[in-house]
């Protein structure tokens, strides 16, 4: 099977965008896609509405950062780059302002194991990294330090960061976090929720080792 062409995953960033405003993650210009390509990556550009991207307005981009493209890339391309550079095994990155992750983001609050879906993001808790100004090196730092043996993070006053070895699975990881965090935030209101212990959530990742999406040729 060939490698899928620059346009074709520009195609399918612009509709990981939009459906980042349809599922309810996402608003206006917020919210950023990258898709690691051969050497480098491919970036959604800065202060487009996802209604209005199109394929040619995403940026390729070298993993030292430089672009040919006569838009600029999000402002956030930093830590995108960071994460592909350091994540060998990772093909893509979300980046998204949904309400809950970012409501617990806003409290600096880590979100502990209450439910074993968890394990989908790596481990037994969701890190929220240190707050850093939107765009910096500080902000790429700590953000690659909270996704330490994670798939997903949040951004203290920010947002959230969901990541996996293709677009499909890091999309579904972004839903999944947020659905947590809207469970985790009403299971406060209802009383004291139970969490679940390390090794039960080692054990489930253990599980969940061909859990999630995965296109038919991907079946077993």
């Amino acid at each position: 099977m060939s490698e899928p062409t620059a346009y074709e995953i520009s195609c399918t960033i612009v509709e990981a965008m939009r459906s980042l405003i349809t599922l309810g993650l996402s608003q206006g210009t917020a919210g950023n896609v990258s898709v690691r390509h051969r050497d480098g990556f491919l970036m959604t550009p800065s202060g487009i509405p996802a209604d209005a991207l199109r394929p040619e307005d995403i940026v390729p981009m070298s993993m030292e950062g430089h672009h040919g493209h006569a838009l600029a890339p999000s402002s956030e391309w930093r830590f995108h780059r960071d994460i592909l550079r350091q994540r060998p095994e990772i093909g893509a990155v979300v980046h998204a302002h949904p309400t809950y992750c970012t409501a617990f983001a806003m409290c600096g609050a880590e979100i502990p194991a209450v439910h074993y879906m968890i394990a989908a993001a790596g481990g037994p808790t969701i890190r929220c990294a240190p707050y850093a100004p939107y765009g910096t090196e500080d902000l790429s730092v700590a953000a690659v330090a909270a996704l330490d043996d994670r798939l997903g993070c949040l951004l203290a006053n920010h947002g959230m960061i969901a990541i996996g070895s293709n677009l499909g699975k890091a999309l579904w990881l972004a839903v999944e976090m947020e659905a947590l965090c809207r469970q985790y935030a009403v299971a406060l209101q209802v009383g004291k929720p139970a969490i679940l212990s390390d090794a039960e959530i080692a054990r489930t990742i253990k599980r969940f080792e061909n859990y999630g999406p995965r296109s038919r040729a991907d079946a077993p």
